[in-house]
C-alpha cells in the first residue's frame, strides 16, 4: 500500500509541473495525429518507433531553432543597451560643455 500511495504522490507531482503538462498535451496532440494518420493511411508498413523517433529529432530541431532565435534576440538586445549607455554618455559630455560654454559667456 505504501508503494501505491508513493507512486500516486509521485505521479501527482510530477504531472503538476508546467514541463510535465506541456509534454502530456504535446504527447496527446501526437497521439491524435497518429490515430488520424493511421485511420486515413492503414497500410502504412512505418513502425511506431520510427515516427516517435521522427517526432522527437523534429521536437529537438524546433528547439534548437528557438534557443539560437533566443540568444540572437538577447545579442540584439545587449548590443542596443550598449549602444543606449554610450548615448547617454555622449548626452552628458554635450550637457557638460553646454554648462561650461554657459558659464563662460
Amino acid at each position: 500500500m505504501k508503494r501505491y500511495a508513493i507512486l500516486l504522490f509521485t505521479s501527482a507531482f510530477t504531472l503538476s509541473s508546467p514541463l510535465a503538462h506541456a509534454d502530456v498535451i504535446d504527447e496527446a496532440i501526437g497521439n491524435i495525429q497518429q490515430a488520424i494518420n493511421d485511420a486515413y493511411n492503414p497500410d502504412d508498413s512505418r513502425d511506431d518507433d520510427d515516427r516517435r523517433y521522427d517526432d522527437h529529432q523534429r521536437r529537438d530541431e524546433q528547439s534548437r531553432r528557438y534557443e539560437d532565435r533566443r540568444r540572437q534576440l538577447d545579442d540584439r538586445r545587449r548590443q542596443l543597451d550598449d549602444r543606449q549607455r554610450q548615448l547617454d554618455q555622449e548626452r552628458r559630455q554635450l550637457d557638460d560643455e553646454e554648462r561650461r560654454l554657459e558659464e563662460e559667456y
